[in-house]
């Protein structure tokens, strides 16, 4: 069994463009389950495939935070199960439709047989490979 442990969160923001100042502080620690997982009975994981999600930000082998407490809403990113697959889209409750973030994929059609399993709250991207 793992244990989760809290690391240290710095409270300072890391620029993405130019570098600012550095606060060397730690203003608390950080314990990743708590900070993403909101609801632990209803949440699961699970890793992306393919390329119909990169206009929102997953990309394939992003591991994705699926919490099924949630109510879907239009515009989630959702996971649906669809003819026996999973498959993850952006709900479109006013046309029932799932829509892909990438224009090289169809919109899917919500029918009867489509369920939806959980909103997807975040995605972890890796970008080191080590091993």
């Amino acid at each position: 069994m793992k244990l989760t442990q809290a690391l240290p969160f710095y409270e300072a923001y890391v620029a993405a463009g130019f570098p600012s100042p550095a606060d060397d502080y730690v203003a608390h620690s950080l314990d990743l389950h708590t900070y993403l997982v909101k609801h632990p009975a209803a949440t699961y994981f699970a890793r992306a495939s393919g390329d119909s999600m990169q206009g929102e930000g997953i990309f394939s082998g992003d591991i994705l935070i699926i919490d099924r407490a949630l109510e879907p809403q239009h515009g989630h990113i959702v996971i649906a199960a669809m003819l026996g697959e999973f498959t993850c889209k952006k709900l479109d409750k006013h046309n029932k439709k799932l829509l892909a973030a990438n224009p090289d994929y169809p919109s899917l059609a919500i029918n009867e047989d489509t369920r939806i399993e959980g909103v997807v709250t975040y995605s972890i991207r890796q970008h080191v490979r080590t091993g």
